[in-house]
């Protein structure tokens, strides 16, 4: 998987492709079928912390949505992937430091992220819009939604968790 430090790896919702992201500042997704690397992911400018795949696609709860696969980087930004071609679909840039955690909501259609700039962000997957943000008293290093993403938690450096309700 390369020479320096693999950070994450993670399935797809079909099992048919594995992700990872290192130090490199790349992302590769490896096919089963294959057995190799069928996309190396090269736009970041420094290492990827993180990456998640949606819930879309084959062998999720919205198979008919598109699958993609999100990564976090120290760059400050999140890039969102079309993981059939290896494009950029959206560069999510509003964060200021490093982004430490990405996570989908359940339909696929929401993206949070949580940033060392005490920000929680919510993007829209579909066109990379910001949709909302939630500032805190701390750095964030993990972000998750409830199954009905309706709330999002977040764990800050200053041993608080926030719990932030997205119903309008």
């Amino acid at each position: 998987l390369g020479m320096l430090e693999v950070n994450a790896i993670k399935w797809s919702p079909s099992g048919q492709l594995l992700a990872s992201c290192s130090d490199d500042y790349t992302a590769k997704i490896w096919s089963m079928k294959h057995e190799s690397c069928v996309q190396d992911l090269v736009e970041h400018t420094k290492e990827i912390y993180t990456i998640k795949w949606s819930p879309t696609g084959a062998g999720s709860s919205n198979p008919s949505a598109n699958l993609v696969l999100a990564s976090a980087s120290f760059d400050a930004t999140i890039r969102v992937w079309d993981p059939e071609t290896g494009k950029c679909c959206h560069v999510l840039d509003k964060h200021s430091d490093p982004v430490y955690s990405v996570a989908f909501s359940s339909d696929g259609q929401y993206l949070a992220s949580g940033s060392f700039d005490r920000c929680l962000h919510i993007w829209s997957v579909k066109d990379g819009s910001l949709i909302k943000t939630y500032r805190g008293n701390g750095g964030i290093f993990e972000v998750c939604w409830n199954a009905k993403g309706t709330k999002v938690a977040a764990c800050f450096s200053n041993h608080t968790v926030a719990v932030i309700d997205l119903r309008m």
